[in-house]
Protein backbone atom coordinates (compact mmCIF):
# COMPACT_ATOMS: atom_id res chain seq x y z
CA UNK A 1 0.00 0.00 0.00
CA UNK A 2 2.52 2.74 0.99
CA UNK A 3 5.13 1.38 -1.41
CA UNK A 4 3.06 2.31 -4.46
CA UNK A 5 2.22 5.75 -3.03
CA UNK A 6 5.84 6.47 -2.08
CA UNK A 7 7.46 4.85 -5.11
CA UNK A 8 9.55 7.99 -5.74
CA UNK A 9 10.85 8.08 -2.16
CA UNK A 10 14.05 6.44 -0.92
CA UNK A 11 13.25 3.24 1.01
CA UNK A 12 15.64 2.03 3.71
CA UNK A 13 15.91 0.24 7.05
CA UNK A 14 16.92 1.52 10.46
CA UNK A 15 20.70 1.58 10.76
CA UNK A 16 21.27 1.62 7.00
CA UNK A 17 23.76 4.18 5.67
CA UNK A 18 23.51 5.73 2.21
CA UNK A 19 24.70 8.94 0.49
CA UNK A 20 22.53 12.02 1.02
CA UNK A 21 22.60 12.68 -2.74
CA UNK A 22 20.47 9.55 -3.26
CA UNK A 23 17.53 11.16 -1.41
CA UNK A 24 15.22 12.45 -4.15
CA UNK A 25 14.03 16.04 -4.46
CA UNK A 26 10.28 16.20 -5.10
CA UNK A 27 8.05 19.13 -6.09
CA UNK A 28 6.59 20.71 -2.95
CA UNK A 29 2.98 19.87 -3.79
CA UNK A 30 3.80 16.22 -4.46
CA UNK A 31 6.07 15.97 -1.40
CA UNK A 32 3.53 17.41 1.05
CA UNK A 33 0.57 15.65 -0.55
CA UNK A 34 2.21 12.23 -0.32
CA UNK A 35 3.10 12.83 3.33
CA UNK A 36 -0.55 13.51 4.14
CA UNK A 37 -1.78 10.50 2.15
CA UNK A 38 0.82 8.16 3.67
CA UNK A 39 -0.07 9.21 7.20
CA UNK A 40 -3.77 8.67 6.43
CA UNK A 41 -2.83 5.11 5.42
CA UNK A 42 -1.11 4.38 8.72
CA UNK A 43 2.46 5.58 8.35
CA UNK A 44 3.88 7.93 10.96
CA UNK A 45 6.37 10.80 10.78
CA UNK A 46 9.75 10.03 12.34
CA UNK A 47 11.55 13.26 11.54
CA UNK A 48 11.05 16.50 9.59
CA UNK A 49 13.97 18.92 9.38
CA UNK A 50 15.78 21.42 7.16
CA UNK A 51 19.40 22.03 6.12
CA UNK A 52 21.05 24.78 4.03
CA UNK A 53 21.15 23.96 0.31
CA UNK A 54 22.86 26.51 -2.01
CA UNK A 55 21.16 29.75 -0.97
CA UNK A 56 18.01 27.81 -0.14
CA UNK A 57 16.97 25.06 2.26
CA UNK A 58 16.19 21.40 1.78
CA UNK A 59 13.33 20.12 3.93
CA UNK A 60 13.55 16.38 4.59
CA UNK A 61 10.92 13.97 5.86
CA UNK A 62 11.25 10.41 7.16
CA UNK A 63 8.12 8.26 7.41
CA UNK A 64 7.92 4.87 9.12
CA UNK A 65 5.82 1.83 8.26
CA UNK A 66 5.72 -0.13 11.53
CA UNK A 67 4.17 -3.23 9.93
CA UNK A 68 7.17 -3.82 7.68
CA UNK A 69 9.82 -1.94 9.71
CA UNK A 70 10.49 0.16 6.60
CA UNK A 71 11.49 3.82 6.40
CA UNK A 72 10.87 6.26 3.54
CA UNK A 73 12.62 9.58 2.94
CA UNK A 74 12.47 12.39 0.40
CA UNK A 75 13.00 16.16 0.39
CA UNK A 76 11.82 19.39 -1.17
CA UNK A 77 13.59 22.71 -1.73
CA UNK A 78 12.38 26.00 -0.19
CA UNK A 79 14.03 29.33 -0.98
CA UNK A 80 15.57 31.35 1.88
CA UNK A 81 12.86 33.30 3.67
CA UNK A 82 10.20 31.19 1.95
CA UNK A 83 7.33 29.10 3.25
CA UNK A 84 5.30 25.93 2.79
CA UNK A 85 1.75 24.93 3.82
CA UNK A 86 1.88 23.67 7.41
CA UNK A 87 1.15 20.00 8.03
CA UNK A 88 0.35 20.49 11.71
CA UNK A 89 -3.40 20.98 11.49
CA UNK A 90 -3.80 17.69 9.59
CA UNK A 91 -1.08 15.79 11.49
CA UNK A 92 -0.47 17.29 14.96
CA UNK A 93 2.80 15.36 15.46
CA UNK A 94 4.43 17.69 12.91
CA UNK A 95 3.91 20.74 15.14
CA UNK A 96 7.24 20.74 16.98
CA UNK A 97 9.20 19.80 13.85
CA UNK A 98 7.77 22.80 12.01
CA UNK A 99 8.40 25.08 14.97
CA UNK A 100 12.03 23.97 15.09
CA UNK A 101 12.52 24.52 11.36
CA UNK A 102 11.06 28.02 11.70
CA UNK A 103 13.33 28.81 14.63
CA UNK A 104 16.46 27.46 12.93
CA UNK A 105 15.99 28.79 9.42
CA UNK A 106 13.38 31.55 9.31
CA UNK A 107 11.25 29.49 6.90
CA UNK A 108 7.54 29.73 7.68
CA UNK A 109 5.02 26.88 7.86
CA UNK A 110 1.98 28.83 6.70
CA UNK A 111 -1.08 28.13 8.84
CA UNK A 112 0.80 26.71 11.82
CA UNK A 113 -1.33 27.44 14.92
CA UNK A 114 1.50 28.46 17.25
CA UNK A 115 5.09 29.14 16.15
CA UNK A 116 6.50 29.22 19.66
CA UNK A 117 10.33 28.82 19.88
CA UNK A 118 11.69 25.43 20.86
CA UNK A 119 15.32 25.95 21.89
CA UNK A 120 16.01 29.71 21.62
CA UNK A 121 19.36 29.62 19.83
CA UNK A 122 20.93 31.60 16.98
CA UNK A 123 19.57 30.45 13.64
CA UNK A 124 21.44 29.34 10.51
CA UNK A 125 21.44 32.87 9.14
CA UNK A 126 24.15 33.73 11.63
CA UNK A 127 22.46 36.27 13.89
CA UNK A 128 19.51 37.11 16.13
CA UNK A 129 17.60 38.80 13.30
CA UNK A 130 15.09 35.94 13.14
CA UNK A 131 13.31 37.14 16.27
CA UNK A 132 14.53 40.75 16.24
CA UNK A 133 12.55 42.73 18.81
CA UNK A 134 10.91 39.74 20.51
CA UNK A 135 14.24 37.98 21.09
CA UNK A 136 14.66 39.67 24.48
CA UNK A 137 11.42 38.28 25.85
CA UNK A 138 11.46 34.81 24.30
CA UNK A 139 14.27 33.32 26.34
CA UNK A 140 13.36 30.62 28.88
CA UNK A 141 12.02 32.19 32.04
CA UNK A 142 11.16 35.51 30.35
CA UNK A 143 8.50 34.12 28.07
CA UNK A 144 5.01 35.76 27.88
CA UNK A 145 2.92 32.77 28.97
CA UNK A 146 -0.69 32.46 27.94
CA UNK A 147 -2.94 33.54 30.83
CA UNK A 148 -6.61 33.04 31.63
CA UNK A 149 -8.42 35.93 33.35
CA UNK A 150 -11.54 35.58 35.38
CA UNK A 151 -12.98 35.35 38.86
CA UNK A 152 -11.53 32.45 40.89
CA UNK A 153 -9.08 31.55 38.12
CA UNK A 154 -5.66 30.77 39.56
CA UNK A 155 -2.24 29.97 38.10
CA UNK A 156 0.11 27.18 39.20
CA UNK A 157 3.75 27.12 38.12
CA UNK A 158 5.89 23.97 38.34
CA UNK A 159 9.63 23.78 37.63
CA UNK A 160 11.93 24.29 35.83
CA UNK A 161 13.89 22.42 38.52
CA UNK A 162 12.23 19.12 39.43
CA UNK A 163 12.74 16.57 42.19
CA UNK A 164 13.85 13.73 39.94
CA UNK A 165 15.98 12.85 36.92
CA UNK A 166 13.74 14.57 34.36
CA UNK A 167 15.12 17.44 32.32
CA UNK A 168 14.47 21.10 33.26
CA UNK A 169 11.09 22.36 32.12
CA UNK A 170 8.50 24.83 33.35
CA UNK A 171 4.79 23.95 33.39
CA UNK A 172 2.25 26.76 33.75
CA UNK A 173 -1.28 25.63 34.67
CA UNK A 174 -4.35 27.89 34.39
CA UNK A 175 -6.96 26.46 36.75
CA UNK A 176 -10.52 27.10 37.84
CA UNK A 177 -11.05 25.03 40.94
CA UNK A 178 -10.09 21.45 40.04
CA UNK A 179 -10.47 22.09 36.30
CA UNK A 180 -7.24 22.68 34.36
CA UNK A 181 -8.24 25.12 31.63
CA UNK A 182 -4.85 25.47 29.97
CA UNK A 183 -1.33 24.07 30.33
CA UNK A 184 1.71 25.60 28.65
CA UNK A 185 5.06 23.81 28.70
CA UNK A 186 8.31 25.75 28.42
CA UNK A 187 11.47 23.82 27.55
CA UNK A 188 14.87 24.93 26.24
CA UNK A 189 16.53 25.66 29.59
CA UNK A 190 19.51 23.35 29.25
CA UNK A 191 22.30 23.47 26.67
CA UNK A 192 25.16 21.03 27.21
CA UNK A 193 26.83 21.45 23.83
CA UNK A 194 27.00 17.69 23.30
CA UNK A 195 27.50 17.83 19.53
CA UNK A 196 30.52 20.21 19.56
CA UNK A 197 32.05 18.17 22.39
CA UNK A 198 31.87 15.05 20.23
CA UNK A 199 33.72 16.60 17.29
CA UNK A 200 37.21 15.09 17.03
CA UNK A 201 36.73 12.96 20.13
CA UNK A 202 37.59 9.31 20.58
CA UNK A 203 34.51 7.12 20.01
CA UNK A 204 34.82 5.57 23.45
CA UNK A 205 34.53 9.05 24.95
CA UNK A 206 31.72 10.05 22.62
CA UNK A 207 29.50 7.15 23.61
CA UNK A 208 29.72 8.32 27.23
CA UNK A 209 28.65 11.78 26.13
CA UNK A 210 25.68 10.27 24.28
CA UNK A 211 24.57 8.59 27.50
CA UNK A 212 24.43 11.98 29.24
CA UNK A 213 22.12 13.69 26.73
CA UNK A 214 19.09 12.98 28.96
CA UNK A 215 18.96 11.25 32.33
CA UNK A 216 15.93 9.13 31.49
CA UNK A 217 17.13 7.98 28.05
CA UNK A 218 20.73 6.86 28.56
CA UNK A 219 20.17 3.54 26.81
CA UNK A 220 18.13 5.04 23.98
CA UNK A 221 20.60 7.79 23.07
CA UNK A 222 23.73 5.66 23.43
CA UNK A 223 22.15 2.92 21.30
CA UNK A 224 21.24 5.44 18.60
CA UNK A 225 24.81 6.76 18.62
CA UNK A 226 26.32 3.27 18.43
CA UNK A 227 24.03 2.22 15.59
CA UNK A 228 24.93 5.36 13.63
CA UNK A 229 28.66 4.69 14.02
CA UNK A 230 28.29 0.99 13.22
CA UNK A 231 26.24 1.77 10.13
CA UNK A 232 28.80 4.25 8.79
CA UNK A 233 31.68 1.84 9.56
CA UNK A 234 29.90 -1.19 8.13
CA UNK A 235 30.19 -3.14 11.39
CA UNK A 236 28.21 -6.32 12.02
CA UNK A 237 26.81 -6.49 15.57
CA UNK A 238 26.69 -10.00 17.12
CA UNK A 239 23.23 -11.40 17.85
CA UNK A 240 24.03 -11.64 21.57
CA UNK A 241 24.90 -7.93 21.70
CA UNK A 242 21.68 -7.08 19.83
CA UNK A 243 19.66 -9.10 22.34
CA UNK A 244 21.33 -7.42 25.33
CA UNK A 245 20.68 -4.00 23.80
CA UNK A 246 17.02 -4.82 23.18
CA UNK A 247 16.53 -6.01 26.75
CA UNK A 248 18.24 -2.91 28.20
CA UNK A 249 16.19 -0.62 25.97
CA UNK A 250 12.93 -2.32 26.98
CA UNK A 251 13.82 -2.13 30.67
CA UNK A 252 14.49 1.60 30.31
CA UNK A 253 11.18 2.10 28.50
CA UNK A 254 9.24 0.16 31.13
CA UNK A 255 10.95 2.01 33.96
CA UNK A 256 9.98 5.37 32.49
CA UNK A 257 6.37 4.38 31.90
CA UNK A 258 5.88 2.79 35.31
CA UNK A 259 7.65 5.69 37.00
CA UNK A 260 5.35 8.14 35.25
CA UNK A 261 2.30 6.21 36.45
CA UNK A 262 3.52 6.52 40.02
CA UNK A 263 4.28 10.22 39.54
CA UNK A 264 0.79 10.84 38.16
CA UNK A 265 -0.71 9.25 41.27
CA UNK A 266 1.51 11.33 43.51
CA UNK A 267 0.75 14.58 41.65
CA UNK A 268 -2.98 13.89 41.89
CA UNK A 269 -2.77 13.14 45.62
CA UNK A 270 -3.37 9.39 45.13
CA UNK A 271 -0.44 8.19 47.21
CA UNK A 272 -1.09 4.44 47.33
CA UNK A 273 0.28 3.61 43.84
CA UNK A 274 3.09 6.15 44.30
CA UNK A 275 4.17 4.47 47.53
CA UNK A 276 3.99 0.98 46.02
CA UNK A 277 6.11 1.96 43.05
CA UNK A 278 8.56 3.86 45.23
CA UNK A 279 8.93 0.79 47.43
CA UNK A 280 9.86 -1.17 44.30
CA UNK A 281 12.64 1.34 43.61
CA UNK A 282 11.01 2.67 40.45
CA UNK A 283 10.66 6.32 41.45
CA UNK A 284 14.03 7.86 42.28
Amino acid sequence: MPYELLKDWRTFRNGQAFPVVTIPFLPAEKFLGEILQACEQGLRPVYFWATPEREAFAIYCVLADDETASLFTARMKVSAGGSWPSLTLQIPSFHIFEREIHENTGLTPEGHPWLKPVRYHVNYRGGPDLWDEIAKRTIPGVYPFYAVDGEEVHEVGVGPVHAGIIEPGHFRFQCHGEEVMHLEIQLGYQHRGIEPMMCGRDLNRSVLLSESVAGDTSIGHSLAFCEAVESLAGCAVPLKAQAIRAIALELERLTNHVGDLGALGMDAGFLRPARILAACGVII
